[in-house]
């Protein structure tokens, strides 16, 4: 796979992760993530609405006047939104129950809009599939860990399935305050990855550069030879 195709895809997973790095769709990522199904169901939508968003507007992207284009964007968007709205009323009436408005706000998602504004409307198509797939897929796994993890905590359940006494339930999980300790926690340990995993590797030029030259030769040679 291209190296830019690549980069398009995977950097929304972790590195430039919309929930816990950017910190964008907050309000939505709180409100629904109290099960870990609600959060699958939410993204999935969102990753629908993304995609499809961002394969249009990066066709339209030479047509749409600069002056109108945000306006242009959130009708793309909300014809979209409307689509995957519908489907999930008429499919999984229990996931739409559950996520209440803020399936339809996905017309607003910041995660979506900002997509389109920085990415697609400067990008190919194939980009612009990949990078809206890849922030889906990130969005996804957000939603998924974080419900999961208050689920599990708040209600002794994982996707709706009794966890069999391993853990006993606190309510504080499901509650607000819960989901904002949680949601802290993640981002903590997101950062800490990403900042790990993107970090440049220390190279060694030459010996003779090393301050800590002699005592690396030192301890190689406690008598001072040379092998």
């Amino acid at each position: 796979m291209n190296a830019n195709y690549k980069q398009a895809f995977t950097k929304g997973l972790l590195i430039e992760n919309p929930v816990f790095r950017l910190v964008l769709g907050t309000c939505p990522t709180l409100a629904v993530s109290t099960a870990a199904v609600n959060g699958l169901g939410m993204g999935a939508a969102a990753t629908f609405v993304l995609v499809c968003s961002n394969i249009v507007i990066s066709l339209l992207r030479k047509v749409i006047p600069g002056k109108v284009r945000l306006p242009a964007f959130i009708v793309v968007i909300a014809g979209f939104t409307t689509i995957v709205q519908m489907l999930v009323k008429a499919y999984l009436p229990a996931i739409d129950k559950a996520l209440g408005i803020y399936l339809p706000l996905i017309v607003v998602n910041c995660i979506i809009l900002g997509r389109a504004e920085a990415y697609a409307s400067k990008n190919s198509v194939a980009l612009s599939a990949l990078d809206g797939l890849g922030m889906g897929v990130g969005f996804t796994a957000a939603l998924i860990v974080m419900g999961g993890i208050r689920e599990l905590f708040g209600s002794g359940t994982l996707f709706g399935w009794p966890d069999g006494g391993l853990v006993t339930p606190v309510t504080v999980f499901v509650l607000p305050a819960g989901g904002f300790f949680v949601f802290g926690i993640l981002i903590w340990l997101t950062n800490r990855l990403s900042d790990k995993l993107s970090a440049p590797k220390a190279e060694c030029s030459s010996c003779a550069a090393c301050p800590a030259a002699n005592m690396c030769h030192s301890a190689a040679d406690p008598e001072g030879k040379e092998n």
